[in-house]
């Protein structure tokens, strides 16, 4: 009789694991969305979704986490789909398989729009690093100006990093680029030092409206410096005059003398203008020989190149002053760009 009791309790204790196990938990048509708060355990997430309907028989599932080796967890946010038994949920809990988000900071954009963007993304922590310019060059360890200091490319999140979390990894990306760049730099090259090369590497990255033209406008940029030439580029003005420009560059900007008018003062402007992108630093650093010391938008979003003053002012005439109906500075939305 004792036996028998045993079979059937062992009968009922086997059928009820399956159940808490294998079949599918109590789930939206469109998966669950979790949250794993820092110092929670298993156990804890476990009685919670028992008590939201979502699971039964929660000691099955520590039993069978236990066995598995797999009763540690990591935090962050969790999307449980629909049709996920209590195996699964274990498993993605022990792995990590946090939901991740991704923002991305885009070339020749400004540390101030950069700093927008990570600030307003999906489940980013806010914090006083991330309040103002100044707050997160201190944060990141800059002094001064951080303009140009982070890179531009697209990061991967978890639910409650902060703002400073992204800024740091993207301040890092930036040095390792950078320093990569450097090491393999052509030679001759009218650089003190890699940041000078990055504050080149700028203003190529805002001068650039096709990919191709990068190493070329380059080339025009470091000749003019060696021989004693402003820069003239309208970027370094635009940069400098800061919420003072509508949209419209005028000649009297063109002689405001701030510190990155270029066509006021000799060499680079202090500072980079912009986030340059890995493209924009390579040019820099392995600009295209030749004798073109001039370029001029012709309104497709490429340039003409000129190696005299005469050249380049005819080149003036025929695409600025007669400008064409579709005039543009950048390529078309359907050109590559990148």
């Amino acid at each position: 009789m004792l036996f028998v009791v045993g079979v059937v309790a062992g009968g009922a204790a086997f059928w009820s694991a399956q159940n808490a196990l294998v079949k599918p938990l109590t789930l939206p048509v469109d998966g669950l969305r979790m949250d794993v708060e820092n110092g929670s355990n298993l156990s804890r997430i476990l009685l919670r979704l028992e008590s939201e309907g979502v699971l039964r028989s929660p000691r099955w599932v520590r039993l069978y986490a236990r066995i598995k080796d797999e009763s540690s967890i990591h935090p962050g946010e969790y999307l449980i789909p629909a049709g996920s038994n209590a195996m699964d949920l274990v498993g993605r809990l022990n792995r990590g398989d946090v939901t991740r988000y991704r923002v991305t900071l885009v070339e020749g954009w400004t540390f101030q729009q950069a700093l927008s963007q990570i600030r307003h993304s999906n489940k980013i922590r806010q914090t006083a690093a991330g309040e103002s310019i100044a707050a997160a060059a201190q944060a990141l360890g800059i002094e001064g100006n951080p303009e140009g200091r982070i890179f531009p490319d697209t990061y991967v999140y978890r639910s409650g990093a902060s703002d400073l979390d992204l800024l740091r990894q993207a301040f890092e990306r930036m040095d390792t680029v950078l320093a990569e760049e450097w090491q393999q730099r052509s030679e001759n090259l009218p650089y003190k030092d890699a940041y000078e090369a990055l504050i080149m590497a700028s203003i190529v990255e805002k001068e650039t409206g096709v990919p191709w033209e990068r190493d070329e406008i380059a080339g025009v940029f470091v000749r003019r410096l060696q021989r004693g030439m402003r820069l003239q580029t309208d970027p370094t003005v635009i940069y400098g005059l800061g919420d003072q420009y509508d949209g419209n560059l005028r000649r009297a900007d063109l002689r405001n003398a701030t510190p990155y008018n270029t066509y006021v003062i000799g060499g680079m402007p202090p500072t980079p203008i912009a986030l340059p992108g890995r493209e924009a630093i390579h040019a820099a650093l392995h600009p295209k020989d030749g004798n073109s010391l001039y370029f001029v938008a012709k309104g497709d979003g490429s340039h003409h190149f000129s190696s005299t003053l005469n050249e380049h002012n005819r080149a003036v005439r025929e695409y600025q002053l007669k400008r064409r109906s579709d005039y543009r500075s950048s390529p078309a939305k359907s050109s590559k760009n990148d």
